[in-house]
Formats: C-alpha cells, structure tokens, sequence
C-alpha cells in the first residue's frame, strides 16, 4: 500500500507550489506532513472523506488546515476531497439533505431542479441540509479512518506471513541441502 500511496500522490514539490496553499507558509515544510504510515495515512483518509461533505468553497484549503493541526499526510488529505467535482456534488449533498430531513423529521423536498434553483426556497433547506452534511462528514471520516486501518493492517498480516513462509522454505532448503551434500571431500 505504501508503494502505490508513494507512486500516485503528487509530489511535495507540486504542493508547496500551488497557490491556494501558500497561505500556510514555513508550516508545509514539517517532515511529519509528507510520512506515509499507518497513522498519518488512516488520519489523513479521514480529514479528506470529513471535508468531502463541507461546502465545496476552500475544501483543499480547510483539508491542508486540518491535516497541518493534525500532523497528517498533507497530499492525501488534499487529494481526497477532490472525490468532490461538479458530477459528484449534487448526488452527494442531496443525500445529506436526505438524511438531515429524516434527522430533523421534516419530510424532503424531491430533486426538482426549479426548487432548487430559485434562491427563495433555499432557507428552508439550509438547516437539513447543513446537519445531514455534518452526520455525513463524521460518518464517512470515522469509516475512512477505520477503513484504512483495517487495509493497512491486512496488507502488513499478509506481508509478514509471506516472510514467515519465505524463511520457511529457505531453513528447509538448507536443512536439505545440507544433509544431502557434504561440505568437503573430508566428510565422504
């Protein structure tokens, strides 16, 4: 997992240059931002699927925020809240306003793109969609967090058991070879 993390994120160089992060200056260049391990990893996972349900005006730059505080990997956190673009959006947050209706017993507006769009309508809105937002951010960051952890973990189980049999296979090898040939002509 370490190997494809380090392969497909962008590199810290790319990072530091883009403008949007400028903003926190001498603090991108702490080492702990760009490790990639088991903590820093599952801890940025979950600050990048927490600020996926924010509102899609500065998500890279709250992300880098929290990630900075929390000593996570800054490019994964990043990366993550781009999940959010113009397709996934709409489908997402209606979903939040979903589970924020039933939260607040008000029963949901269907997808009706003029009610939507008329701005008049949208007070109404604001407060199932805000919580269902907040539910869904906590939701999806405890189970990303998790999710990565568990992931981490199997795949770690499963690299030591391939070095167990590895030894394995090696001690019998010798243990065979060992018996069967001699070291010198002495031994004959």
């Amino acid at each position: 997992m370490k190997k494809w993390l380090k392969r497909n994120m962008p590199a810290p160089r790319r990072l530091l240059e883009n403008r949007q992060l400028s903003v926190f200056g001498k603090c991108l260049h702490d080492p702990r931002l760009w490790y990639l391990n088991r903590r820093s990893v599952s801890g940025a996972v979950a600050v990048g699927f927490f600020m996926m349900f924010m509102p899609p005006f500065g998500q890279m730059v709250l992300a880098a925020a929290a990630a900075i505080v929390l000593r996570v990997n800054l490019p994964l956190a990043v990366v993550l809240v781009w999940i959010t673009n113009p397709l996934t959006i709409p489908p997402m947050f209606y979903f939040a306003y979903l589970v924020g209706s039933w939260l607040l017993g008000v029963a949901p507006k269907g997808f009706d793109l003029g009610f939507w769009t008329d701005w008049h309508n949208w007070s109404a809105v604001m407060a199932p969609l805000g919580l269902g937002m907040l539910v869904c951010a906590v939701i999806s960051s405890a189970l990303g967090y998790c999710g990565a952890q568990a992931l981490w973990r199997r795949r770690l189980v499963r690299e030591i058991r391939r070095r167990k049999q590895r030894y394995r296979e090696l001690a019998a090898a010798l243990s065979e070879s060992a018996v069967s040939t001699p070291s010198s002509s002495r031994q004959i």
